[in-house]
């Protein structure tokens, strides 16, 4: 099964501290809703177990986790491989990252996932329901963390 999904969000902070919060698997792993423990490898990976529920199936998957930003500043890509239940799952997801003001960042993402095992027979409504509620989640955690981060003086 394959599942597109795109999007945008309008970040009330600079480009810069956007940037550099996107770039940090500490600071992205905890915006991952339904967290259960992550483990930091390196300044671009991370390994993070989430609980997951599809209906009525329910139960933790781990994923690995890269972050490979791009030298430019203005694009970030993520690989996300795992999964749990017996199922697999392949996240491939980058963003544009542009300034759209003063101190107004946008994010233009796109996300293709492909899954195999028995979460995939599930039906593709819930999936996609459900990965629409993560992925909307993961961006309104992030939204909200860089927006407390630079409303908070120095």
């Amino acid at each position: 099964m394959k599942l597109e999904w795109t999007g945008q969000e309008q970040i009330a902070a600079d480009h810069a501290t956007t940037w550099a919060f996107i770039n940090d698997p500490a600071r992205i792993s905890q915006c991952l809703p339904d967290l259960l423990e992550t483990k930091i490898h390196d300044a671009h990976s991370f390994d993070a177990i989430v609980q997951v529920g599809l209906g009525p199936v329910r139960g933790k998957f781990k994923f690995k986790i890269v972050l490979s930003p791009q030298p430019d500043g203005s694009h970030m890509k993520m690989t996300i491989s795992g999964g749990g239940l017996g199922s697999v799952v392949d996240l491939l997801a980058d963003a544009d990252v542009r300034e759209s003001g003063e101190k107004t960042t946008t994010l233009d993402w796109r996300g293709k996932a492909s899954m195999r095992g028995p979460v995939a027979t599930v039906g593709g409504r819930v999936i996609d329901a459900q990965a629409e509620r993560v992925i909307g989640t993961t961006f309104a955690n992030v939204k909200a963390q860089i927006e407390s981060m630079s409303s908070t003086p120095a």
